[in-house]
């Protein structure tokens, strides 16, 4: 009996191992990502114009990239993937907790939305307005005097009582004062008005500063109501195809021509088309949805840039040495502003 006893124990012990290494191997956390192909969806649902529907066939596809924390099951996939790329947490959030990174995902969303909106309207010869709202807190440092006051997601909007009208004004008025000197900031923080006082720091720069890093905060109305819903989708990478997919419903012109048109790329003020990550990802998610054409953005590198970055490629090199080998049948388009892309639809069709 104490011999089969021991058995039993023995079995049972080897099963709860099992179930434990299990357990280990498919839930628990590493401190990586895994960057995978996403989706390419269609903007004809996430766009909304009063009296200026989507009427035409095709579609303008917004790509994206799936992010999601690597256990050691999808560690040892993401190794035999071709399509994914194992990143550390820290190149991909920054060092902020999950829902700090998101909130800042969730404000690149938007600016990229308001920057599309303006820029199709501009085209399009219809009015529309911005509104500089001040400057959104992206990251607090360490070294920063303010960082037990002001959070990333507040908007600054006065530094001692004075308001600029871009982040580079406030930039060179607070560059213009000494390290040490105390500068009152005034902020919103979900909606409430709110001031600190701190000493000034010295930055990366050498200059006196906050210890904040910041972008503009504006919001752009229009005469002709248009809504943009991006539903879970963040970053600032959609900028390019909501500006043609604003700009083709405000127009009422056909530049699909019963395509599927996917692509990538920020989309600045001035109608300029950015860089983006995992633009080779996208390739994959545009071929899985059947699209033909692909906006891939092309930004010159200087020649700091060829000199210390070995083997450096541009998204556009990076996007059509990835369909040849994948989607040989998918045209990959090079645009450095929204014009080109407008451009090529019109003499492409």
């Amino acid at each position: 009996m104490k011999k089969q006893d021991n058995q039993i124990l023995r079995r049972i012990g080897v099963t709860l191992a099992l179930i434990l290494f299990a357990c280990w191997f498919l839930f628990w956390p590493l401190n990586l990502y895994i960057e995978s192909p996403g989706s390419a969806d269609s903007l004809k649902s996430y766009v909304t114009m009063k009296n200026h529907p989507d009427k035409y066939k095709g579609s303008f596809m917004i790509t994206s990239v799936y992010l999601q924390q690597a256990r050691p099951a999808t560690y040892l996939w993401a190794k035999l993937n071709p399509h994914t790329s194992i990143e550390s947490a820290d190149s991909v959030t920054g060092g902020e907790n999950s829902a700090t990174y998101t909130k800042v995902q969730d404000f690149y969303m938007q600016s990229a939305i308001n920057e599309a909106i303006a820029v199709a309207y501009r085209a399009a010869g219809q009015q529309y307005t911005k509104k500089y709202l001040g400057i959104y807190v992206l990251s607090v440092q360490s070294n920063s005097e303010f960082k037990k006051q002001i959070q990333v997601g507040d908007t600054i909007t006065k530094v001692n009582g004075r308001h600029f009208d871009t982040a580079a004004g406030y930039q060179k008025y607070i560059a213009s004062q000494k390290v040490g000197d105390k500068l009152t900031v005034t902020y919103l923080h979900n909606g409430k008005q709110k001031t600190a006082t701190e000493p000034l720091v010295k930055i990366s720069t050498g200059k006196p500063g906050i210890g904040i890093i910041l972008t503009d905060n504006v919001k752009v109305t229009t005469k002709i109501p248009v809504s943009v819903n991006p539903g879970q989708l963040g970053g600032p990478s959609g900028g390019l195809m909501f500006s043609l997919q604003i700009y083709e419903q405000l127009t009422q012109q056909d530049l699909r021509h019963g395509r599927k048109i996917a692509g990538t790329g920020t989309i600045g003020a001035d109608g300029s088309v950015g860089e983006i990550g995992g633009i080779d990802k996208k390739i994959i998610a545009a071929k899985n949805a059947g699209a033909t054409i692909f906006f891939a953005p092309y930004v010159k590198p200087t020649k700091e840039i060829l000199k210390y970055e070995e083997g450096h490629k541009t998204n556009y090199q990076l996007a059509k040495e990835t369909a040849k080998k994948y989607a040989p049948n998918m045209k990959v388009v090079p645009v450095q502003t929204f014009e080109d892309a407008v451009n090529y639809l019109k003499t492409h069709q």
